[in-house]
């Protein structure tokens, strides 16, 4: 990293900086410190119980994700952001949800990739600062290295980790994204971190379709819809398919159960806007889909990571929880010999269907 800037009036700049992020489309930033000593032992006990699945990810890194000076030298504050993603153009996900001929797409995924996106306005954001103050170590990350956003967010004041793992605003509910930046600025980091407002409730939990919050505070990925449909490779466990009804990208319903997302404002930013439109489509028209429509359809989307047969694979589960249908039939029997993976998952779609 440069060498630090001498001279610099951190509270005034700190000022500076919130201004900065709300004209960038950012609805809070916070900084914290980085001692996340507590949140690394529930990570590592979290891992040891294997909840991570096939997310080895997860701990390739050591103890880079909890030690942040690790992972980008100098690095002694984290500047923390929010950015609302709930499209105010998007079909109602109660409504989606409870028509079983529909395909449920989490509700971020609507839009443009998100990383994209903040990782842009970040680095915009890391220029400003830079104009003002010179040269100075930085590092941006949107969900793309190992970073604990979620701890850090909270020690930012940027809200509170619920019970669904989450993290939580008391005046805007859950739907945001988070991005970082490391940096060896020492700004005054957050006194006032948000406390924790779940209480006695456990709607999320009550609400999980494969009982993935096997307790509060703590989710094993591998029951996990969103991390079935999304980062799952291989097939599906046989136990979950029932339970993931017409979701085939994520999974909202610890949020849309969760009663402070009462307070949850739309987002203004239209990158994150429904496209294609993908909020309310039918299985059978996104499986109907070659692959060349599944490319052009999901360009600059965060849907396209899992690829087309993961794609034809999640959409082919939905299919069998679907009402018995002869077209639905015809579709899955036309995707046969694809791949065994794929023809594993639309046998148990075909039997599903005809009774």
């Amino acid at each position: 990293m440069p060498e630090t800037p001498e001279n610099i009036d951190y509270d005034q700049l700190l000022q500076k900086m919130e201004t900065w992020s709300e004209q960038l489309g950012f609805q809070h930033l916070g900084i914290s410190d980085i001692d996340l000593a507590a949140h690394e032992q529930r990570l590592q006990r979290w891992l040891q119980n294997g909840f991570h699945g096939d997310m080895d990810y997860m701990h390739r890194h050591g103890s880079k994700r909890s030690h942040p000076e690790q992972l980008v030298d100098g690095t002694c504050r984290v500047i923390s952001v929010r950015m609302d993603y709930m499209p105010p153009d998007a079909e109602q996900a109660e409504t989606v949800l409870h028509d079983p001929e529909k395909a449920y797409i989490s509700r971020y995924a609507l839009g443009r990739d998100y990383h994209k996106v903040m990782r842009k306005r970040l680095q915009q954001l890391a220029s400003r600062i830079e104009q003002e103050v010179g040269s100075f170590g930085y590092r941006v990350f949107v969900d793309s290295a190992p970073v604990l956003e979620k701890a850090i967010a909270e020690k930012a004041g940027l809200g509170w980790i619920g019970k669904h793992s989450n993290l939580i605003n008391k005046k805007n509910g859950s739907w945001f994204f988070l991005g970082e930046i490391y940096t060896d600025l020492p700004l005054p980091a957050s006194d006032r971190p948000a406390g924790n407002h779940c209480g006695d409730c456990t709607a999320c939990i009550d609400a999980c379709p494969t009982d993935a919050i096997i307790a509060p505070y703590t989710v094993d990925a591998r029951r996990c819809i969103s991390y079935l449909t999304i980062e799952l490779h291989g097939a599906i466990p046989v136990e979950f398919r029932r339970a993931m009804g017409n979701r085939i990208y994520g999974c909202d319903d610890c949020q849309l159960c969760c009663p402070w997302n009462r307070f949850m404002t739309p987002t203004g930013e239209t990158d994150f806007f429904t496209r294609h439109p993908l909020d309310a489509a039918t299985l059978l028209e996104l499986f109907n889909w070659d692959e060349e429509t599944f490319l052009a359809n999901t360009e600059g989307s965060a849907i396209r990571r899992i690829g087309y047969q993961r794609w034809l694979r999640n959409i082919a589960v939905a299919l069998g929880n679907a009402p018995v249908s002869k077209p639905i039939i015809s579709a899955l029997e036309s995707r046969l010999g694809m791949t065994d993976m794929l023809d594993e998952h639309i046998r148990w779609a075909l039997e599903a269907q005809r009774g």
